[in-house]
């Protein structure tokens, strides 16, 4: 996990939660409710200690902040982390036990899946709160593993990307994917339908193996992967992928990919800037999976996910078109148009 400064200011609330019976120890961190509640999934991770979670919760609240304020959502920031147990425990009474943290926010955070967490575990959480989504979806409705809708997200921002910087399609480009989990594997899928060729690496061979079988990726080892020849570089991994390092190394001269918080550092815009690298901010490309989340939450169709989707490679494509015009890293316009929106208060969801 990669800390980095705070572009604004820091969670306005912390909730530390532990509960030695049931294993939860982690922490609730609310960044903003200017907007409405604040929303963020919940991060279930192996932490070295209690600090490095609460680094990991500020970082990720502040950058959902952004995200739901760049897709114009009605819901401020936040994030749970929780630190897996070492050795065997009770994951249903694990989140149950969160679920009842999440119940005595009385509405101030809205929680959902994240890295670690799943649809079953969203369940357990929803027996103490209905301040929750991520569950199963009812028929019509939005709802369910919301990777796919991340997935989708990255790749209407992606596609808008290529056409504006090459004036071309996917088709004729190479992708190289760090991370094919459950977002990176569904980006593969469109990026593959689309034409595209893949280069792929992640901490889990099985899943190379994977997209090596279906869509015929080369796969790399992750040293590798940020340097290969490729047109487009594709962080879907952890965050922080970005670092002096990773920059260097590029080749490709877009970077498009659904990890939060890409850039290990506010100076690699810079950098990126400097090498002629487009960048396009994390938190615009990859919002599909939280607008999701609102529209489950507020009792939304499916249909309505879809069509705010589609809407975030224009989203990107006039952050990309501003920035040039004005000679400024990508990253800083979509910072200050999220920060503006964070100012306009709107109504909280019933």
């Amino acid at each position: 996990m990669v800390a980095r400064a705070s572009r604004m200011t820091p969670p306005m609330e912390y909730v530390r939660l532990y509960d030695e019976a049931a294993g939860l120890d982690g922490v609730i961190a609310i960044h903003s409710t200017a907007r409405g509640p604040a929303a963020g999934g919940c991060r279930f991770w192996t932490y070295p200690d209690e600090s490095a979670a609460m680094a990991d919760a500020v970082r990720l609240a502040e950058g959902m902040s952004y995200k739901n304020a760049m897709a114009e959502l009605p819901f401020g920031g936040g994030k749970a982390v929780l630190r897996r147990p070492a050795g065997d425990f009770d994951r249903a009474a694990l989140f149950e036990a969160f679920g009842q943290a999440v119940a005595r926010l009385e509405g101030r955070y809205v929680t959902a899946e994240d890295v670690g967490t799943s649809v079953a575990d969203m369940e357990a959480v929803a027996r103490y709160t209905d301040h929750v989504a991520g569950r199963t979806a009812l028929p019509g409705r939005a709802g369910g593993d919301p990777s796919p809708w991340t997935a989708l997200g990255v790749f209407e921002a992606m596609r808008a990307a290529v056409a504006l910087r090459s004036g071309s399609g996917l088709s004729s480009m190479t992708v190289s994917v760090l991370g094919v989990g459950n977002v990176g594997a569904h980006l593969c899928d469109l990026l593959a339908e689309a034409g595209a060729e893949l280069i792929v690496a992640d901490i889990d061979p099985a899943r190379c193996a994977r997209m090596a079988e279906r869509h015929g990726a080369r796969v790399v080892p992750l040293h590798e992967i940020a340097g290969v020849a490729a047109d487009v570089f594709a962080p879907c991994a952890l965050g922080g992928a970005l670092d002096e390092a990773t920059v260097d190394a590029l080749k490709a001269q877009l970077v498009c990919g659904a990890a939060n918080n890409q850039l290990a550092s506010e100076d690699m815009a810079a950098r990126l800037l400097e090498r002629g690298v487009t960048y396009v901010p994390d938190y615009v490309a990859n919002a599909g999976g939280i607008i999701n989340v609102a529209a489950e939450y507020l009792r939304e169709s499916a249909d309505e996910v879809r069509e705010r989707v589609l809407q975030i490679g224009p989203r990107v494509a006039a952050v990309l078109d501003d920035a040039a015009r004005q000679g400024l890293a990508p990253s800083t316009v979509a910072d200050r148009t999220a920060e503006r929106l964070m100012q306009e208060r709107v109504a909280e969801p019933a």
